[in-house]
């Protein structure tokens, strides 16, 4: 009999449903897919054949779970995805490694908890390289993303970053594609810098806040944050103008 291989964990079922669907479209056996609900399952329960080799996973953002689901895990917080990183680092086999997407604000958050899980990373995974998306990489998520590509049992000494730039707008219609993380994966052998890649030591990151914010010290673009009077001053000017629009076609009717 054949033994699952491909393990599948999701909030909801109804992307379980469409990936069956999705398997069974391509020829791929759906038997293989074990769901369960992740958020359910209290961490201090795992086992060791509760363990995997490898993960994968793009969990979902700017979810709120309840209070009773946050009790399953030890650093409590509402938000989806950070409950979701704890239990992949928990289910995570000691010398196994992941691949996970999270917006990239998980890397500078000030809150209690965003700092106690880049700790808990740093301090249980090697979070050997990061990799930085530009907006509209992934549909629908709404904010920036990093990839964070790490191994279980032992800590991080060394954190690499890519600045991933495609030259163009990302969306639907223009999805990433492979020749465009060529130059990324080249470069993720060595963890070599680049304009666009470099290396950051453990140990000059703030212990109090363990922040990981993606600045890039090559010659990355340097972004111009405006002040909050200024974005409320371009505000005001854009509802003038469509009030002054809305006048003209009033005049027309």
């Amino acid at each position: 009999m054949q033994e699952p291989t491909l393990y599948r964990k999701e909030k909801k079922s109804l992307a379980y449903v469409i990936a069956i669907m999705n398997m069974i479209l391509h020829g791929i056996e759906a038997p293989n897919i074990i769901h369960t609900n992740t958020l359910a399952e209290n961490l201090a329960d795992v086992q060791e054949k509760d363990r995997f080799d490898i993960i994968v996973a793009n969990p979902p953002f700017g979810g709120k779970e309840r209070k009773e689901v946050q009790q399953n895990f030890p650093i409590r917080t509402g938000e989806t995805a950070f409950l979701f990183l704890q239990h992949f680092i928990k289910i995570l086999k000691a010398g196994s490694r992941a691949g996970v997407v999270i917006k990239n604000t998980f890397l500078s958050n000030t809150d209690n908890a965003s700092v106690s899980l880049r700790q808990k990373l740093l301090e249980e995974c090697n979070l050997h390289t990061v990799l930085d998306c530009p907006g509209g990489t992934f549909i629908g998520a709404g904010v920036k993303t990093v990839v964070l590509f790490f191994e279980k049992g032992a800590p991080t000494r060394k954190v690499w970053f890519y600045q991933l730039d495609p030259g163009r707008n990302m969306g639907k219609t223009n999805p990433l594609n492979d020749a465009d993380l060529a130059e990324f994966i080249a470069l993720q052998k060595t963890k070599a810098d680049s304009p666009k890649s470099w290396s950051v030591d453990v140990a000059a990151i703030d212990p109090k806040t363990f922040d990981l914010s993606v600045k890039n010290p090559n010659g990355g673009e340097e972004i111009a944050h405006r002040s909050p009077a200024e974005i409320m001053e371009e505000i005001s000017r854009g509802d003038a103008e469509c009030a002054e629009i809305l006048e003209r076609i009033k005049a027309l009717l």
